[in-house]
């Protein structure tokens, strides 16, 4: 938060609190620190205010009339634009289960009634700068193009890249939502990763599709709580048309020995397509019979033959 003697922009905190008393108190309290307070007593009204000027930090009663504030923080999170806001909890219910819905809720923090605003005030200040770093390190990776996101230790997604988000929608087969459990291939992972392994790629089929997957691999741990994770488009490689046209196979034997070509087991294939491992067997012993080769390495390199552009004569 700025200090009198800094030129710079004042930070925007919204107090969202459906007491006017603890509202005024905290609006006195922000102003003479240097910041500009945004005010609502009402969770609905608080979305309201966002969507026209968009605060760096809120304040967030827990229990309000209407939309309380865990229904008010999952409506914060799920909208894209303001989803990376850090939302500190204000309530006087302190018990565990509290706590922990404030933050499954996307809560960064948790703060019991009364409240004391020197030690709100020194919160906010460390919610503010590693908002900042976080913000400024995904908009570095934004401009680089990558497909990245951010898990939590519990394995719930956190942030993401705009191309990560394309390849998320896949996996979970609507838009991303900040907050929402990831798949159990890739909570696995990070939690492997949080015990201290080194685990491998997860690798994890969309649901409805069979010609492509998406591998999911650990980055790397940002501070305490944050894995950041890469995701790779597994295409289907060679047009199987090609392949099923030119060595006469069927289009789920061209599929098979697609993902043959680009070193994938019998297991891997089996969960790109649907199948049992035992039945990608079967259908390599009627590739290799077809195309008259012994081993895998012999039927990739058919493919690439197969699969090179003629040269005219």
């Amino acid at each position: 938060m700025s200090t009198p003697t800094q030129k710079t922009s004042r930070d925007i905190v919204l107090v969202v609190d459906d007491s006017a008393e603890t509202v005024a108190m905290l609006a006195d309290a922000l102003e003479t620190a240097g910041a500009t307070a945004l005010v609502a007593l009402r969770g609905e009204r608080a979305l309201a205010i966002a969507k026209q000027i968009t605060p760096d930090i809120i304040l967030l009663d827990a229990v309000m009339p209407g939309m309380d504030g865990f229904e008010t923080c999952r409506a914060f999170k799920a909208d894209e634009a303001l989803a990376h806001i850090p939302v500190i909890f204000m309530t006087g219910l302190s018990d565990s289960d509290h706590v922990v819905k404030g933050l499954e809720a996307g809560g960064v923090d948790y703060v019991t009634k009364p409240i004391d605003p020197k030690a709100l005030l020194a919160r906010i200040r460390v919610h503010l700068a590693n908002a900042r770093i976080a913000h400024g390190a995904q908009a570095a990776l934004d401009t680089t193009g990558r497909h990245l996101f951010a898990s939590d230790e519990e394995g719930r997604l956190q942030w993401w890249t705009p191309q990560g988000g394309r390849l998320l929608a896949r996996l979970f087969g609507e838009r991303p939502v900040a907050g929402a459990l990831l798949p159990q291939a890739v909570v696995d992972l990070v939690a492997a990763s949080a015990a201290g392994g080194t685990p491998s790629p997860a690798m994890i089929v969309p649901a409805g599709e069979s010609g492509a997957a998406i591998d999911v691999a650990l980055v790397g741990r940002v501070g305490q709580s944050e894995f950041l994770l890469r995701l790779v488009e597994e295409t289907a490689g060679p047009a199987t048309g090609t392949l099923k046209d030119r060595l006469g196979i069927s289009d789920r034997e061209a599929q098979v020995l697609t993902w043959i070509a680009q070193g994938k087991s019998n297991r891997d294939i089996g969960d790109i397509l649907g199948l049992s491992p035992r039945t990608i067997n079967k259908h390599l012993e009627r590739i290799f019979k077809k195309i008259g080769v012994e081993n895998r390495t012999s039927a990739a390199v058919m493919v690439l033959k197969a699969t090179a552009p003629e040269v005219p004569e």
